[in-house]
């Protein structure tokens, strides 16, 4: 497909795919194109849209033997006035060129990836759900190594693939307490490793410990520091907060985590809140004290945490199975923001003019 081709399929916004926006689940869904973009002799090109859902990759690439590979996730969505915008986009590119750099990678320029992901949006326009549905066009750029290399070495090529997909919640209950448990076996990262950067193989070390506290019945775990066993880290695949009893948002310090750009939103709308925010160190034994719990990223924006068990304790902190009033006063805060039925004081908004 090409890009003029794209575009004209997608001309017209009001002619939406034919979806039952209401009720899509948080997977893939085909659209149109996505956007693929190369680095070689030492110059990224043009790009290019494509239809296909494949990739043709050398079977040395550096992304299949030796990791180099690193991924975003963002989110477009439609206002109530029509238009269509994207959620703190140029944060989203500093995190893939930091997370890039720390694995040897050829970081995209910010110009580049955000051009990248005006592209593929309005390319897929009638693909981002309409305002009010609670769906959202989910973005997934990735950066992988597809020089051939047998030696562990850096890549001399690398590519930036962009997809996108309407997703719905993240949770098929939508906006509702989920119960975790601790994690004390499995060590998501290691102190001074890769834990701070968005690379795949974080994900694929947390599938063991995941599984298992799915099993269990729990929506996920926690996962302690590595080093002392001591302080909260994260929780599966998102930032971990808390609303302690005297009203401030506390949120986990540590060089082995994930910058959220969700935590970094919530942490500016806590502030102007008068919650308080703060970003230390937290004892896991504070978790029986904490008034409120919440996991925080662009999938779900806030997950309300019900439980948390650790060892032979529970903890509840929704009794009646309902999210308590700081984290709902948040989600609704940001998601309002985000879908423009508030006004964007801040500039995290940006319009994906037609092309």
């Amino acid at each position: 497909m090409t890009e003029a081709a794209a575009r004209n399929r997608s001309a017209d916004a009001s002619k939406k795919a034919n979806l039952d926006w209401a009720h899509l689940s948080f997977g893939y869904t085909k659209t149109d194109c996505n956007i693929r973009y190369t680095f070689r002799d030492g110059r990224w090109d043009k790009g290019v849209l494509s239809a296909d859902e494949t990739l043709p990759i050398h079977i040395a690439a550096t992304c299949l033997h030796y990791g180099q590979e690193c991924f975003e996730g963002l989110k477009a969505f439609e206002t109530k006035a029509g238009d269509v915008v994207v959620f703190r986009v140029e944060e989203n590119a500093r995190r893939m060129a930091r997370s890039a750099r720390k694995i040897l990678m050829e970081p995209p320029p910010e110009e580049l990836f955000i051009e990248a992901v005006e592209r593929v949006v309005d390319a897929n326009r009638r693909f981002v759900p309409p305002h009010g549905t609670g769906a959202a066009l989910y973005i997934r750029p990735l950066l992988i190594g597809t020089g051939a290399e047998v030696g562990v070495k850096p890549a001399s090529e690398y590519m930036l693939l962009i997809f996108v997909t309407p997703v719905g919640p993240y949770f098929k209950t939508g906006f509702k307490p989920v119960d975790l448990i601790v994690e004390e076996q499995v060590d998501r990262t290691a102190p001074l490793g890769v834990g701070d950067v968005k690379v795949g193989g974080n994900y694929a070390a947390s599938l063991r410990a995941g599984m298992a506290a799915k099993k269990k019945g729990f929506a996920d775990c926690i996962y302690l520091d590595a080093k002392h066993k001591r302080y909260i880290d994260e929780s599966g695949p998102a930032n971990f907060f808390a609303i302690t009893q005297d009203d401030r948002y506390v949120t986990p310090e540590s060089h082995t985590i994930l910058p959220s750009i969700t935590n970094m939103s919530l942490i500016e709308l806590a502030r102007e809140m008068g919650l308080n925010p703060e970003r230390r160190p937290v004892e896991i034994d504070e978790i029986f004290s904490f008034k409120e719990v919440g996991c925080c990223g662009t999938a779900a924006v806030i997950t309300p945490v019900g439980s948390i068990t650790w060892r032979d304790r529970k903890q509840v902190y929704c009794p009646d199975g309902v999210a308590g009033p700081r984290c709902t006063a948040l989600y609704e805060r940001l998601r309002e923001i985000q879908t423009g039925d508030l006004p964007d004081e801040h500039g995290w908004l940006r319009r994906i003019p037609p092309r």
